[in-house]
């Protein structure tokens, strides 16, 4: 699922920011939908190998070029429905000639200018991604201030429905730049696990000027996901929450005056805290920093990271059925739907994925003459319906989260072509395919499927 033409989607280390909303953050991750345009059957039945990269790379001119730059490469492909293995990866590097020098690591083959690059197990886009090809960048000898080359890359793998996958041809490439700066870089977070709601937990904060400038004072964004709480507040941020379009969250913004000088770090006046709430379940904090007084960091890759939590939780999902009385040839309204019951909220934050879709399958005697726009007409085996009413079978989707306590109603029209007593029509929550599914953190999955019953006989 992706944007018409390539797009190069975030990097991995960047996974998708809290606040972009779910079209726009599944899209970034390469996992957007097309409707009726790209049916669920089709879906199941495509695949694409895609390759993600930076589309630039500052390197430092000066004292600290010696070390290097990282850069990260990897593959990826869109459906979990293929296995893909034995993915290749091709660099070129003779657009930087002169520019930079690169080191190879032990996954790669180079040959001249050019190296091939192994992973043997590609994966799907989504939390637990992570480049497998990771070289070290470096400004070459003679160098001069501004110079630039290209590093390009190809890629094909084996799997997927026709046996072999192919990245798009020149989609992929990264502008490599000699430059002077500022640099600032923030360290990874290791993910917590296994905590209560109420929990506090200190998060680790320090940001390192790798570059050969000073940075003249920084701003610092924290956004926070909704079951994460700032415990204690600082006198240079500004706090705010936002929702609508967005799974709601907290976000503090923070100017700090503190000059940084190359090879020096900054933390905050006090630890930062945080808290768990009673609903909290895959929470997480992002964090992204950039130099003061309008300086362009020299290489912005590392100005952002995460920090998770998870909570040990539960979330009670619940499809909801109705029951509809009416003559042959009338039209009744079913309100059919999803509740959480909590005490979680659930967000899909990494892919933008929805939480769940509600699957109905049209009572016999019934026809649906109106659906609601988030419901995809399917057969009765979940493939390609043509039309939008008419269908035997309905898939609808929910947003990338669901807070506790909430509904979501889908109404559907039928039409009664003939009455037939005790008509059901299974109304059961899923994942988006064809079967039910289980979700971990449900504990009550029994009331994950009900029905949907048309003229009802007494006491039935």
């Amino acid at each position: 699922m992706r944007p018409v033409g390539p797009v190069r989607p975030v990097s991995a280390r960047r996974t998708v920011r809290l606040g972009v909303r779910a079209a726009a953050a599944a899209a970034a991750a390469g996992l957007l939908t097309a409707g009726l345009a790209a049916p669920a059957f089709a879906q199941e039945q495509s695949d694409q190998l895609w390759i993600q990269a930076p589309s630039e790379q500052k390197l430092l001119l000066g004292d600290g070029a010696s070390q290097g730059s990282p850069l990260d490469i990897g593959l990826y492909h869109d459906n979990d429905n293929f296995a893909v293995t034995d993915g290749r990866l091709s660099v070129d590097i003779s657009g930087v000639a002169g520019v930079a020098d690169v080191t190879w690591p032990d996954n790669c083959a180079p040959t001249g200018t050019t190296a091939v690059c192994t992973v043997p197990e590609v994966p799907v886009i989504g939390d637990a991604y992570s480049p497998q090809v990771h070289l070290t960048v470096r400004a070459a000898d003679g160098a001069a201030l501004g110079a630039q080359g290209r590093i390009t890359y190809a890629a094909v793998a084996t799997g997927g429905p026709d046996g072999t996958l192919e990245a798009p041809h020149d989609s992929f490439d990264t502008m490599v730049t000699v430059g002077s700066g500022p640099d600032l870089s923030l360290g990874e977070i290791a993910p917590v696990k296994g905590l209560r709601p109420g929990a506090v937990r200190t998060v680790p904060f320090a940001v390192t000027n790798k570059g050969s400038e000073r940075s003249e004072g920084l701003t610092a964004t924290f956004t926070a996901s909704y079951g994460l709480g700032f415990l204690n507040k600082y006198t240079e941020c500004t706090y705010g929450t936002t929702g609508g379009d967005y799974a709601p969250m907290n976000q503090a913004t923070c100017s700090f005056d503190q000059v940084i000088e190359p090879g020096d770090s900054f933390t905050l006046p006090a630890p930062m805290r945080v808290a768990l709430a009673a609903h909290a379940y895959g929470e997480r904090l992002d964090i992204s920093v950039e130099p003061g007084n309008g300086a362009t960091d020299l290489a912005d890759e590392d100005n952002y990271t995460i920090a998770g939590f998870t909570a040990v939780n539960t979330a009670d999902f619940a499809a909801q059925g109705a029951r509809v009385t009416g003559g042959a040839g009338e039209t009744v309204t079913a309100e059919l739907g999803f509740r959480n019951n909590g005490p979680a909220w659930i967000g899909n934050l990494g892919s933008g994925d929805p939480v769940a879709a509600v699957d109905f399958t049209v009572p016999e005697g019934a026809t649906v003459v109106s659906a609601p726009a988030d419901c995809v007409p399917r057969t009765l085996s979940g493939g390609y319906y043509p039309q939008r009413t008419g269908a035997p079978r309905y898939s609808c989707e929910l947003p990338y989260w669901t807070l506790p306590d909430t509904t979501r109603s889908f109404p559907f029209q039928l039409r009664i072509d003939r009455v037939v007593p005790d008509a059901t029509g299974r109304v059961m929550l899923t994942t988006g395919g064809s079967g039910a599914a289980s979700f971990p953190f449900d504990p009550q999955p029994a009331n994950n499927t009900t029905q949907l019953v048309l003229n009802a006989t007494p006491g039935a």
